[in-house]
């Protein structure tokens, strides 16, 4: 064990006492833990270029105070258990440090303060509280097989920084070819900027398009961890309402320059924007000189009918940002996603990845592109959008049987949850009652939100679960 111990020759301490007071403070305040092995006084003693004796009389003095103890042909160590004194000095030490003062923080960080967790999940709960993909359905043995190719077949400059911060021209390749086919977006790979998950991307947007007190056009309800990033830089949100037909842009008025949304599935609502309300807010933004941030979360998941055509693709003269993540068609712990912009953001949004940090690990891209190449992505969201499909009817068809016309499910079949409104106000005490994890909808209102509404995800439960999980909260004992 090297310990970093500065000696001070100026002291009026003598070297032995500041090597002793430094061992001392070291093994209260918990650096050091029991059964530590400290370097040999002589190891020591030419570390700090001091006498040897001088360390050995540190170490007699700590040995004599049961801080040490030596073991014959092993070495010199921290005391196992040490004495009552002791623990009662490390205590009031420990107590010192936490009357430590408070550090300034700056806006930022003070805008951090509040946020949101996931909630834990309890034992023996059917949790509805998770809306994430069933990561023990994803072909974990084949992903391994990826990376495990990627590695053989890498040189040493896989370990040295990427050539540049927008991501493997392969990957930007195959993310621009996917979204073409799958949704519909006009782009070329040259617009394409890899970014670690979609929430860096709308990071970026709120850092390069908006200044700290302006204006940003935000759905009402809207997905919480957008609106924590964009409230962190001091962006003011003015809230938007969602009707059957997705956001209202009359709500976003003359000043917003920047605007949220997620026309092809809304979060949490579930509703699909229109197309003449697609046009609309593209003729919004075009007279106001916008730009709109198209957060395309989950769209791989549509249950009836076609695929939506992305914003994007209808906006040849209007700035749209379009947004993508591999979190939830894989795996959460897949942090890769990226954004399509127009042509003069690139450079910007590239350089501003590359001060943040540096780049998108390269093993994982790698590995994600013949994921694309091989035709596997696209097979996997066809499985999942069939378990899935299943999971959601099952839920409905439940909400249906146990709650008739006072339960009202909103949104398209498409996704990974759905927003239920329950016409009795009891549903919550019940639910939790009866074992059951449902979230309100109340945080993501950005207004007074509406009463007994809530978000019950369905793609990490079996269908036996689901059926369980609603009749428990029917249940009245």
């Amino acid at each position: 064990m090297h310990a970093a111990i500065a000696l001070d020759p100026s002291s009026p301490l003598p070297l032995h006492r500041q090597i002793y007071d430094a061992w001392r403070i070291g093994i209260l305040a918990g650096r050091f833990r029991p059964g530590d092995r400290l370097p040999s006084t002589r190891e020591l003693a030419t570390t700090l270029d001091v006498a040897r004796s001088t360390v050995s009389h540190a170490y007699e003095q700590l040995l004599a105070e049961g801080y040490l103890q030596a073991t014959k042909g092993a070495g010199t160590f921290v005391c196992p258990q040490l004495p009552q004194e002791l623990s009662r000095a490390q205590f009031a030490m420990n107590r010192e440090t936490r009357r430590a003062p408070s550090l300034r923080l700056s806006s930022l960080a003070e805008r951090l303060r509040e946020d949101f967790r996931l909630p834990p999940q309890p034992h023996g709960y059917i949790c509805f509280s998770r809306w994430g993909p069933d990561v023990e359905r994803f072909p974990l043995a084949l992903w391994r097989r990826l990376v495990t190719r990627a590695l053989r077949g890498s040189t040493p400059a896989l370990l040295d920084y990427a050539a540049h911060s927008r991501g493997l021209d392969s990957l930007r390749r195959e993310i621009a070819a996917y979204v073409g086919r799958s949704r519909a977006v006009s782009c070329s790979l040259e617009q394409v900027v890899i970014v670690n998950g979609s929430q860096q991307a709308l990071d970026l947007c709120a850092r390069l398009l908006a200044e700290p007190g302006d204006e940003v056009g935000f759905e009402n309800p809207g997905y919480l961890g957008t609106r924590r990033i964009f409230q962190a830089h001091g962006l003011h949100l003015r809230p938007a309402r969602i009707d059957a037909e997705g956001l209202v842009p009359t709500d976003l008025g003359s000043k917003v320059r920047l605007v949220y949304v997620t026309p092809s599935h809304q979060f949490p609502t579930g509703v699909a924007m229109s197309l003449a309300r697609r046009l609309e807010l593209l003729a919004w933004a075009r007279k106001h000189r916008a730009v709109i941030v198209e957060d395309d979360y989950d769209s791989e998941y549509r249950y009836s009918g076609p695929a939506l055509p992305s914003l994007q693709g209808l906006a040849s003269d209007v700035p749209v940002i379009y947004c993508g993540t591999f979190s939830k068609v894989m795996f959460p712990g897949l942090r890769i996603g990226y954004a399509i912009l127009p042509a003069q953001l690139v450079d910007i949004f590239a350089r501003a990845k590359w001060l943040i940090d540096r780049q998108t690990p390269v093993v994982d891209q790698i590995a994600l592109t013949e994921f694309l190449n091989e035709g596997h992505l696209e097979r996997h969201i066809r499985r999942m959008r069939r378990l899935y499909g299943d999971r959601r009817q099952a839920l409905v068809d439940a909400i249906a049987a146990q709650f008739g016309v006072s339960a009202h499910v909103s949104g398209d079949a498409a996704g990974m949850h759905v927003l239920v409104r329950f016409d009795d106000p009891a549903v919550s005490g019940r639910a939790i009652a009866n074992k059951v994890q449902i979230v309100s909808t109340s945080d993501y209102y950005l207004t007074r939100p509406p009463a007994n509404e809530f978000i019950l995800g369905f793609s990490g439960l079996g269908e036996k679960a689901i059926r369980e999980g609603v009749a428990r909260i029917a249940r009245r004992r």
